[in-house]
């Protein structure tokens, strides 16, 4: 099974990455969405998109006509797939980014992975169980070298991680 981890687009998903997702057999974006336009454009084969909350997804920031969508957002999901559970929490809980890591596997220590969004930062920690991972940002702030994010390949007995960044772009490339 393919899964598109992402997170941190803000408003907008990079039609590179979105096109990667159709690719993908579920999508799964760990917070700061933006607006449900980003989720729309989503389209994993399935068609299954799960999404959570971020700290900027609060209705102040989000389109009146979309609050209806972003209150059905939960904060943190746990999934089963094949080998093992995927959990999704966005991350701005743990305020000191040097123990986030330790924190989130204290946490979630029955998880094979946590995906966490938050630093915009593309991380792979699987030195230790779970894996704590960070798909960086999918749209275009504070990308950090370009907009990215994670497949994740889950079989029943092997996991596998395959980090995805594209070169930046300027509005003008768009």
């Amino acid at each position: 099974m393919r899964i598109a981890l992402l997170a941190d687009t803000h408003g907008y998903l990079d039609p590179r990455i979105a096109e990667r997702v159709a690719r993908c057999d579920l999508a799964v974006h760990a917070g700061d969405i933006g607006s449900a336009q980003v989720l729309d454009q989503l389209r994993p084969r399935s068609g299954e998109v799960v999404a959570i909350r971020g700290n900027n997804d609060i209705p102040a920031k989000w389109p009146a006509a979309e609050r209806m969508q972003l209150d059905n957002l939960q904060w943190e999901i746990a999934l089963a797939l094949p080998g093992g559970e995927l959990v999704a929490v966005h991350g701005h809980q743990c305020r000191s980014a040097a123990q986030r890591h330790q924190r989130l596997r204290g946490r979630y220590p029955r998880a094979r992975a946590i995906v966490y969004g938050h630093s915009h930062r593309l991380t792979c920690d699987d030195a230790a169980e779970p894996w704590v991972i960070n798909p960086g940002a999918a749209g275009r702030s504070r990308t950090h070298g370009g907009p990215s994010f994670i497949v994740l390949i889950a079989g029943p007995r092997r996991w596998r991680l395959e980090p995805q960044r594209f070169p930046p772009r300027t509005r003008q490339g768009e």
